[in-house]
């Protein structure tokens, strides 16, 4: 086939060919040589249609060259490669959409960014009225708990009116690291009434996680902890995530992650070369690639923005809990109708019943509904 044949066939341009040629990811079958001119054969066109569809969901070429190797041996390891490099585009979109609703709200415009955003007020077209939502409330524990392995309990756990967050301490001063870093996020806590602007929230989130690099720095030298951490601003919870502990969402019955563990294991599944099952044994799960020393400039957190609702349940926990409780033991006792207090117990029962390996701590909070509008 010639070059322009084959183009058709493949639904790639000839110049894309010619760049796929040079970096050795779809090289021709024959090049004329006299002429340079490039031939086909008809047994390519799967493999150069391949290409163009992970082009066309965003994949990098040399990324693509790998996908292209494993495919012609081993299928499965090819098609967990597509899911992680999705799964990584869908974390990377949804938080693009948080930080733009965010600028918006900066900004004074509409935050309506999905059906899912909510805004703090209403209008009435008919009227020339305003309706303003007032905020709901959250009802909210924490617990921690040492285990039955460990010496000493190096974690940390917080639930106030509006801060929730748990902190998980390593190294021989991890109890202070995890004191520490939560000590650096009362302002946070403090400053600011809720229902203000979304994007000045997390901006002081990600100020506070970086002061609290700093006084873990200070506090336990050669220690660290990780933080997983929420604002509740009265209609969203705004996150800032290093390490692995977690964040879930559990509504109308469903449970979602919305944090990601920053660690090497992980870091192999969103590459394609684990699969979660394998991860969750792998020896190496706790070793983390992101984590509150006070070393360096401090780690940028992950910031997240979720919109909040009557009914909501928030899971905030270290990974005592989450690496040794299936995710659906942790749905089954979130739903099961228990108060915050009596759900946190139950959940680190469960831990403590698969032999408590470590430390854990969570913290449950409830979103209550609201009171009735009110029009000003």
């Amino acid at each position: 086939m010639t070059i322009g044949e084959f183009a058709r066939a493949s639904r790639l341009s000839a110049r894309a060919l010619r760049r796929y040629d040079e970096l050795g990811l779809l090289p021709p079958a024959r090049v004329d040589a006299y002429t340079g001119y490039r031939y086909y054969a008809g047994a390519q066109v799967e493999r150069a249609r391949l290409v163009a569809w992970l082009r066309r969901i965003g994949m990098p070429l040399a990324r693509i060259l790998d996908v292209c190797a494993l495919h012609g041996t081993d299928p499965g390891a090819a098609a967990r490669a597509v899911r992680a490099h999705w799964a990584r585009v869908e974390a990377e979109t949804a938080e693009r959409r948080d930080l733009a609703a965010s600028l918006l709200d900066r900004l004074g415009g509409t935050t309506e960014m999905t059906t899912e955003m909510d805004t703090e007020t209403t209008a009435d077209t008919a009227t020339g009225t305003a309706t303003a939502v007032r905020p709901h409330a959250l009802l909210a524990a924490a617990l921690s708990e040492r285990g039955r392995v460990r010496e000493t309990n190096q974690d940390r756990a917080h639930a106030g009116p509006r801060l929730l967050a748990v902190a998980d301490g390593y190294g021989a001063a991890g109890d202070l690291a995890a004191t520490a870093a939560l000590a650096a996020l009362a302002d946070v806590e403090e400053g600011g009434a809720p229902g203000g602007r979304a994007g000045d929230l997390l901006n002081a989130l990600e100020d506070a996680v970086r002061r609290a690099d700093a006084a873990v720095g200070a506090a336990a030298p050669g220690s660290g902890t990780t933080l997983t951490a929420g604002v509740w601003t009265g209609s969203r919870l705004a996150l800032a995530h290093v390490g692995d502990g977690r964040a879930y969402l559990l509504r109308d019955g469903d449970l979602v992650r919305l944090t990601r563990d920053h660690t090497a294991v992980q870091a192999r599944v969103d590459a394609g070369e684990l699969d979660p099952a394998e991860a969750a044994a792998h020896p190496d799960r706790a070793l983390l690639l992101r984590a509150l020393d006070g070393a360096g400039d401090g780690p940028a957190p992950d910031p997240g923005l979720h919109e909040g609702r009557p009914g909501d349940r928030w899971l905030l926990c270290t990974d005592g809990l989450s690496a040794v409780v299936p995710e659906a033991e942790l749905r089954a006792a979130l739903a099961s109708g228990a108060g915050p207090e009596d759900t946190a117990r139950a959940l680190l029962a469960l831990a403590d019943g698969r032999g408590g390996p470590d430390n854990a701590s969570c913290v449950v909070a409830d979103v209550l509904p609201a009171d009735a509008p009110r029009t000003d």
